[in-house]
Formats: structure tokens, C-alpha cells, sequence
């Protein structure tokens, strides 16, 4: 969501790095905040999904460690 800090921390992470990354912003996309609530049966945010492990929140470790920076 926009105003998301967690998100704007994954999104600066991703940046740093040269990650590229698909954001969708569930605040105004229906479809894609029904897929997460699918999902992970929540609606907390960031969703991050690095090869099939998602992480829900900002775990800036846990997504070092799958991206390997």
C-alpha cells in the first residue's frame, strides 16, 4: 500500500540492490487483495514472494538471506 513503511523498506532493498520486482497495490487492486488474502489469510502487508516462500511483513534477514545480499 502506499502508505506502508514496511513497504517502502522492501521496495528501497530492492532498489539497493538492483532487484527487479513486481509491486501491486492492494489498497485499489480487488483482485490481487483477494489472491492475498488467499494467500496468506491475512491482510497484513508487504507480501513478498522469493521462489515460492512467501514472507509476509518486512523480514529484512529472512529476504537477504533468499535474495542472497
Amino acid at each position: 500500500t502506499p502508505t506502508c513503511v514496511y513497504c517502502k523498506m522492501a521496495k528501497e532493498l530492492f532498489l539497493e540492490h538492483s532487484i527487479e520486482y513486481t509491486e501491486y497495490n492492494v489498497s485499489q487492486d480487488a483482485e490481487k487483495r483477494n489472491e492475498l488474502i488467499e494467500r496468506t489469510g491475512q491482510m497484513g502487508v508487504p507480501v513478498i514472494t522469493i521462489d515460492n516462500e512467501v514472507i509476509i511483513g518486512f523480514d529484512e534477514q529472512r529476504i537477504r538471506t533468499l535474495l542472497g545480499v
